[in-house]
């Protein structure tokens, strides 16, 4: 992967771990721009481990699909400093958007998520005017269910290692309110009428297929597309990849028209 390069990214006072890659031969015209962003890992280690995929998927993205490519982990995840909300994951994502729109020469920037990052990247691109299109993949509706039960959500929080800080969070009322704030389902009616792409797999046992639906009926005019035999875990399902990459396609043909 010669041309993904490791690199440290600031967000908030806090370093991420971010790979970013990039054409190997540009050209003239200035290349689009994805982000691509994980989801909440589901055991210890699992920051690290459900990152580990992505550089790969952004060697490909950038080498052969001429994008700039950029992945990372959220704070608390993996290496990456700091302890989650997701308020911090939301500032995060606005990180890396920043950093490639003025650190790099790109046309415009997508965002792609997966899980959680897939929902939290509806909510960025709705409040981000200039995303210019948003990929959802197997991406809850909204987060209810931790919401109903932020301790419980904590508690995971920690055995996973996504918070590791003594005393974190300091005011929990704050912390478990963001439960209940951030919605992709209502997100995607402001991030309308740009591209959305929304994804899962039919057998999802964590996301329930209905939470798709849902993102995509209140965006209004979403490409939907439901992975028949699928698990939640369709990062690493051929045939989803295969559609993502597809989608990015169309966009970057939509970007030079």
């Amino acid at each position: 992967m010669d041309n993904v390069v490791e690199l440290s990214l600031p967000s908030d006072g806090l370093i991420l771990q971010a790979h970013l890659g990039r054409p190997p031969a540009p050209g003239g015209m200035a290349p689009p721009a994805v982000v691509f962003t994980h989801g909440f890992p589901s055991e210890p280690g699992g920051g690290a481990n459900s990152y580990a995929s992505f550089p790969a998927l952004i060697e490909r993205v950038s080498s052969t699909m001429g994008w700039v490519a950029m992945s990372f982990q959220f704070r608390g995840a993996g290496a990456s400093e700091g302890d989650f909300s997701l308020s911090g994951w939301l500032a995060d994502i606005a990180a890396a958007v920043a950093f490639v729109r003025h650190e790099l020469r790109v046309s415009g920037v997508w965002l792609a998520g997966f899980g959680t990052g897939g929902s939290l990247a509806v909510c960025a691109g709705a409040a981000d005017p200039d995303i210019r299109g948003v990929a959802a993949v197997a991406a809850p509706a909204d987060f209810a269910d931790w919401a109903r039960s932020p301790r419980q959500l904590l508690e995971h929080a920690r055995q996973v290692g996504t918070i590791s800080t003594p005393g974190f969070p300091p005011a929990m009322d704050e912390w478990a309110a963001e439960l209940a704030e951030h919605r992709a389902e209502s997100a995607a009616a402001r991030l309308a009428p740009r591209p959305l792409l929304v994804m899962h797999g039919s057998d999802d046992d964590l996301v329930p297929q209905i939470d798709a639906r849902a993102v995509a009926e209140a965006h209004g005019a979403a490409d939907l597309r439901i992975i028949t035999g699928a698990g939640h875990r369709l990062r690493h399902d051929p045939r989803a990849v295969a559609v993502l990459l597809g989608w990015l396609e169309r966009q970057r043909h939509r970007a030079v028209v």
